[in-house]
């Protein structure tokens, strides 16, 4: 059965995009999600490094919220495209607001097996809302304004994102209230299950309740081959993943680098993160409105050479002023590189195929990503925090190198 869509002017901006009825819900109930998310995020990082103070006990947090998208990621794309994308995300976002209530339970060191099972539970929960989600959006918007309707996603993930962190910070930092910080997440999952159910319900093009392991398996090699198959999504898998065998160690650092050795407050963070989010806005606000002149691929290039550079220079910081000028263009280059990625990866593919290859490719970044946390530790120890942060500027710089001989300058070059 084929899915009903709605599709905006082409070229659209953001007030043709939010005439977009389910557009509109979609991207309303994301935000507040969003706000959410990053409340909590960081409010369980604080909270592993105050209960144990232990750079292993933040990896194997981070490395648990990782987790479930290299073991299950690939499985949830095959269902994804099987189920009904709408009420996957409901369902979702349900049963991560009941798991986020399980952190009120936390109180000490003893009870981080608690923390970690439920991290890892969320987590694994929320495999299933991500690849739907893109999978939904590139229904609700096509053509050339897909690229557009990314940004204005990701620079409203990154603007809530910092109110949510920016509010973790003023609450654990003065109160010492983690409790209204949990509460408040599971809450913003509620309303965005809310708005997600007032999307018109599309029937999802593969939606069959078969699931022998023959069929599962069948489809799933058929999601692997056609991500292999494409040489965009081979350049976009091969370029994220030299990049997030960097980030991944700066992921698991970057707390311990501002509170343990600059000796910070949680309070900056929210000032932190509010640097990197104005150059991250201005980066989306940009990126809408440059679509229809760069291609994707000569975004990515660009944004990942000056994201390179702004996260090799946190090494040399030594004050938080330092902090908060890196922080500007590494914001300004990474929000334009993920609408990119995003873009590139919902439209080398036929809808059919979207949430298996989605989750396939997700799979394959997130193993990087895992294997650059669970070495963290080791590289801070070996070479120095400073060091990692070289070493991850270097690499983004170098997969920013190679996207002309992955893509082809063809691919890279200006628009006509």
């Amino acid at each position: 059965m084929t899915e009903t869509t709605s599709t905006p002017p082409k070229k659209a901006g953001l007030r043709d995009l939010l005439r977009n009825r389910n557009f509109r819900w979609l991207w309303i109930g994301q935000i507040i999600s969003n706000y959410g998310d990053s409340l909590s995020g960081l409010a369980l990082m604080i909270l592993v490094n105050r209960l144990t103070g232990s750079t292993t006990a933040l990896a194997t947090l981070i490395i648990l919220m990782v987790l479930p998208q290299v073991s299950v990621g690939m499985l949830a794309g095959v269902f994804v495209d099987r189920w009904n994308r709408r009420r996957t995300m409901i369902i979702s976002d349900i049963l991560r607001g009941i798991l986020v209530l399980g952190f009120l339970l936390v109180r000490k060191a003893d009870d981080l097996y608690l923390l970690y099972a439920l991290s890892f539970a969320q987590a694994t929960v929320g495999v299933f809302f991500s690849p739907a989600r893109m999978a939904l959006l590139a229904n609700i918007v096509e053509g050339e304004d897909l690229l557009a309707a990314n940004s204005i996603s990701q620079t409203s993930r990154i603007l809530f994102g910092l109110l949510g962190t920016a509010s973790a910070g003023v609450i654990i930092g003065l109160e010492g209230a983690f409790s209204w910080v949990f509460t408040i997440n599971a809450l913003s999952f509620f309303i965005s299950a809310f708005f997600t159910a007032q999307i018109s319900s599309p029937k999802s093009l593969q939606e069959q309740m078969q699931t022998s392991v023959n069929i599962i398996f069948s489809e799933l090699v058929h999601g692997v081959r056609a991500l292999f198959s494409s040489r965009t999504l081979v350049g976009v898998l091969i370029t994220a993943t030299i990049v997030m065998l960097g980030l991944g160690a700066v992921n698991v650092l970057f707390v311990p680098l501002l509170i343990n050795d600059l000796g910070l407050p949680e309070t900056w963070f929210g000032a932190i993160d509010g640097a990197e989010v104005a150059g991250m806005i201005l980066g989306g606000v940009a990126t809408a409105a440059l679509a229809a002149r760069l291609r994707p691929t000569f975004i990515i290039m660009l944004g990942l050479i000056v994201l390179g550079i702004g996260m090799g220079s946190i090494a040399a910081a030594t004050k938080v002023g330092h902090i908060l000028f890196i922080m500007l263009p590494v914001g300004l280059a990474l929000a334009p590189v993920e609408a990119s990625i995003a873009t590139l990866s919902q439209t080398s593919v036929s809808d059919a195929l979207r949430g298996r290859v989605g989750a396939a490719l997700q799979t394959m970044i997130g193993a990087a990503n895992i294997t650059s946390m669970a070495l963290a530790g080791v590289l801070a120890d070996s070479i120095g925090v400073r060091s990692v942060f070289v070493l991850a500027g270097g690499l983004a710089i170098l997969a920013g190198l190679m996207v002309i001989p992955l893509f082809g300058l063809r691919h890279v070059s200006r628009k006509a």
